[in-house]
Order: C-alpha cells, then sequence, then structure tokens
C-alpha cells in the first residue's frame, strides 16, 4: 500500500507514533510490588501488627521521625531516633544475619537482613557481632555509642524493604495500614 504523506510528514507520524508507543509500555509495565512487612514475615499476624520487637528497652519515644525523601537523591530523614539511655543494649528485632558492622564515615553501623528483602540498620552501634552471624529476636547485637543526637542518646533505626527507605514504626507496630474509603456521590 503506497502512502500519499510526503517523506518528512511519513518520518514524523513514525517517530511521533514510536514515541507514544514507548511511553505507553513505560506507563503500563508492571513492577514487582514492595513486601508486605505483615507478609514478609509470619509473626507479623499474631504481633497484632508489630512485626519487629523494639531493639531498645523501654521507654523507646521516637525523639525524630521518619522523613521519607521525595527522591532517593533527595534530603531526608531515613530513619526514626529512638531516645534510650547512655551504652544500652541493641538486639535484634527479629531473626537475621548480620548484612553490614563497622564504621561509615565517622560512626559505627550495624545491619541485619530479613527474609522477605528486609534490612534493619542501627547507628551508633559498636557492634558485638559480624557479618555474616545468624541472629535471633532479643539477641545482643551491639552496643549503643554516643553521638547521633546532640542532646540525648538515642539510636538512629533504619529499614528497608528490597532497597527502598520506609519507615521502621511499619514493622514495630506504629504505623496502621492505609484503608480506602468510599467516597459519597455528589
Amino acid at each position: 500500500m503506497r502512502s500519499h504523506l510526503r517523506p518528512t510528514t511519513r518520518l514524523l507520524v513514525t517517530l511521533t507514533t514510536a514515541a507514544l508507543v514507548t511511553v505507553l509500555a513505560g506507563s503500563l509495565s508492571v513492577t514487582p510490588a514492595v513486601a508486605n512487612p505483615r507478609t514478609a514475615n509470619p509473626r507479623a499476624a499474631s504481633a497484632g501488627g508489630a512485626v519487629w520487637a523494639w531493639p531498645v528497652a523501654s521507654p523507646h519515644p521516637v525523639v525524630r521521625p521518619f522523613v521519607g525523601p521525595p527522591n532517593p537523591w533527595s534530603p531526608g530523614h531515613r530513619g526514626i531516633d529512638v531516645g534510650t539511655v547512655e551504652s544500652s543494649v541493641v538486639t535484634a528485632p527479629d531473626d537475621g544475619v548480620v548484612h553490614f558492622a563497622g564504621v561509615v564515615v565517622d560512626r559505627p553501623v550495624l545491619s541485619i537482613a530479613h527474609p522477605g528483602g528486609v534490612l534493619s540498620s542501627f547507628e551508633p552501634v559498636v557492634a558485638g557481632v559480624s557479618k555474616g552471624d545468624a541472629v535471633t529476636r532479643g539477641q545482643t547485637v551491639g552496643v549503643l555509642e554516643r553521638g547521633h543526637c546532640a542532646d540525648r542518646p538515642c539510636l538512629h533505626l533504619g529499614a528497608r524493604i528490597d532497597g527502598e527507605y520506609v519507615s521502621p514504626l511499619v514493622f514495630l507496630g506504629g504505623i496502621e495500614p492505609s484503608v480506602l474509603l468510599p467516597t459519597t456521590p455528589r
């Protein structure tokens, strides 16, 4: 079949169609769902919404909340700061394997890989465990060091699901799941 369009017009139509198909295909692509903390861990159903145990003894007030950045490269507070006492013992919030134990920049950091693509991180914590060690919920994994919060001892607790930062309160039972409410007709 022969087109009655000029070659430059035909090229423009072809390029526009290709661009449109590319944009539509990209917006319709299926991406894997981020793990749900309640399904990533079998303890969730029996824990009344909490998947993790608090890594420091009570009381454990949140003195600085999680502030998710709008983009991965933007500033934010990728965890919560938990007020505690100086030299607090830090425990594993759940079963896992030590992913990292060492110094990052100028502070001691510990991270634990948990089932379902979940990673917990703690700073400033001098680790009492090593990379590759299996840990169990409630096991002592380190001791809090001074220096994260200027005005009081505190533990910075972070959480990631498949590499994406989320509020640790999701795992600690401090955030209820979203519920979509029906809209009323006008």
